[in-house]
């Protein structure tokens, strides 16, 4: 078994595009097979080499290797011209010298007449040569119909006087789309085409084209579309589309391998696979019809899960990036450690968590004004030189605690109005990690020094 996935550099790599790349690499590694990349990049005026980079180093990040190079269309012209030589040979292929204005005569007569726009086929049989601004077009059957068993929507058929002469080779001497895929298909040994239902209008002719070369078919399967929650086609007022996207928002390649696997494919009721797992289960029967919705819910859902499992060690590592992005020095492996240990619980993604632990690596924290004015009164500032006073017998939750509780019989009133003048001096707000692993991370010296600066603040 031998799958691709080729993707036009005219963009980055989006979700859809690696939820396909994603079941080529499946497919192929569950059956042994080999997975090829293939860069179609003869839309020279559209393609650009950075969203060829971002391809590959969104296929990089997602772990879908690819074996071999990367194939580029544009490396392989002589390729595509030998194909259309021997369809014109064999009188499966034509030169077509109809200009723009008489096309667009023929297509304003078919709507005229409510037909269905087409070429009328004018050229076909004048015997003509090549001329500058002419086409090759493929001699289309007339009669008959064109069907395959296709691998996740069963039988389609197509009549053939539905298809008109489409054309092979443009003008400009480059080939079309569907003469380059047939061309590389053919020569690559690609035995499973894989790809998403928008496609499914292009296969009938392909295989026309397979058959006037007399090359044996491969195998085409169609997914069906992922959908936004509104039921259309997924697109940026979902939200993010691209791979690099995601990964700039803290989510962890896994997670987000995990969740594309889902959308269409399923193994019972199980919701969470690692990339090997999925190797061993993965199969086109299990690839469902419908089109699939995508729900950031579910995403972040299985995000957390991931960012939970990781030590801190390894997800101080992977905040690091975020924070320095912040301005912020993070090079502290075992600081860092520690204070992605209590922010582990907190956030949906690496951004998040890192916007939330961003207060440890401050050399001073700005508090927040309305929670300060309320909090750094003359009774709360009392209550902060207290707990330095109380500091050096603070060493475990139990004892932190417990002095919470005796502070709060004093005032009479909840531990919250203790911890909380505390907690805005140590953090800048009232919302934070528990406030002794706050105060574990940040050490009695750091402690102090914030500490000091509320006890200056003033109105």
């Amino acid at each position: 078994m031998k799958t691709r996935f080729a993707p036009s550099p005219t963009g980055f790599l989006h979700i859809g595009g690696a939820r396909t790349a994603l079941f080529n690499w499946l497919l192929a590694r569950h059956s042994q097979g080999s997975f090829a990349l293939r860069i179609e990049d003869t839309d020279l005026a559209r393609s650009n080499a950075s969203f060829t980079e971002d391809i590959l180093a969104s296929m990089g990040w997602l772990g879908l290797d690819h074996d071999g190079d990367p194939v580029y269309q544009t490396g392989r012209i002589a390729l595509y011209k030998e194909y259309r030589d021997k369809l014109l040979a064999d009188g499966h292929a034509y030169h077509c010298h109809c200009g723009p204005e008489r096309l667009e005569e023929v297509r304003r007569k078919a709507l005229a007449t409510k037909s269905k726009p087409r070429y009328d086929g004018h050229c076909r049989d004048l015997g003509l040569g090549p001329a500058p601004g002419s086409v090759v077009r493929f001699r289309c059957p007339e009669q008959g119909e064109t069907a395959w068993m296709d691998l996740i929507k069963g039988p389609i058929s197509f009549l053939n006087d539905e298809l008109d002469d489409l054309v092979l080779f443009r003008a400009d001497g480059l080939p079309t789309y569907n003469m380059a895929v047939v061309a590389d298909d053919h020569s690559m040994g690609i035995t499973h085409v894989l790809r998403g239902d928008d496609h499914v209008n292009n296969t009938p002719r392909q295989i026309l084209l397979y058959e006037a070369l007399g090359a044996g078919l491969p195998a085409f399967g169609h997914l069906p579309m992922i959908l936004g929650p509104d039921r259309k086609r997924l697109s940026k007022r979902h939200g993010a589309t691209s791979v690099q996207a995601y990964k700039e928002m803290g989510y962890l390649p896994e997670a987000l391998v995990n969740y594309l696997a889902r959308l269409g494919w399923s193994h019972g009721d199980q919701e969470i696979f690692g990339l090997d797992e999925m190797v061993g289960l993965f199969s086109l029967e299990q690839v469902g019809r419908s089109a699939a919705i995508f729900d950031m819910g579910k995403l972040n859902w299985l995000n957390s899960h991931y960012l939970k499992g990781l030590d801190d060690s390894e997800l101080g590592g992977k905040l690091r990036p975020f924070l320095e992005e912040m301005g912020l020095d993070a090079h502290d492996p075992g600081f860092l450690a520690k204070a992605a240990g209590t922010v582990k619980e907190r956030g949906k993604t690496l951004r998040e968590m890192a916007e939330k632990a961003a207060f440890y690596f401050k050399d001073e924290v700005p508090l927040n004004p309305k929670e300060a004015a309320k909090l750094l009164t003359p009774e709360g500032k009392e209550g902060l030189r207290a707990f330095l006073a109380a500091l050096p017998g603070l060493d475990s939750d139990e004892a932190f605690d417990k002095y919470l509780e005796e502070g709060a019989k004093k005032i009479g009133a909840k531990k919250g109005a203790v911890a909380q003048p505390i907690r805005l001096a140590l953090t800048g707000e009232i919302a934070s990690p528990g406030l002794f692993d706050v105060i574990r991370v940040l050490g009695e010296g750091k402690v102090r020094a914030r500490i000091g600066r509320a006890l200056e603040w003033k109105p």
